[in-house]
């Protein structure tokens, strides 16, 4: 069974989706999703409570 993708990750493969970027491929060394987690950050701080943005924080460190 697959686990679910942290909710940071999630958005920023959507952005990847959204733009027409491949998700996956190798951009500087590392994913593509991985180079827009900047803008997920910037997004869900500001959507989110500090408490909530704690829990999606902890979240995406358990799957690490």
């Amino acid at each position: 069974m697959r686990k679910t993708k942290p909710p940071r990750e999630r958005a920023a493969r959507a952005l990847c989706t959204s733009r027409g970027l491949p998700e996956n491929t190798k951009f500087e060394g590392r994913p593509m999703w991985e180079s827009l987690l900047l803008e997920v950050d910037i997004v869900l701080k500001a959507a989110l409570t500090p408490e909530e943005w704690a829990r999606i924080r902890g979240e995406d460190e358990s799957h690490d």
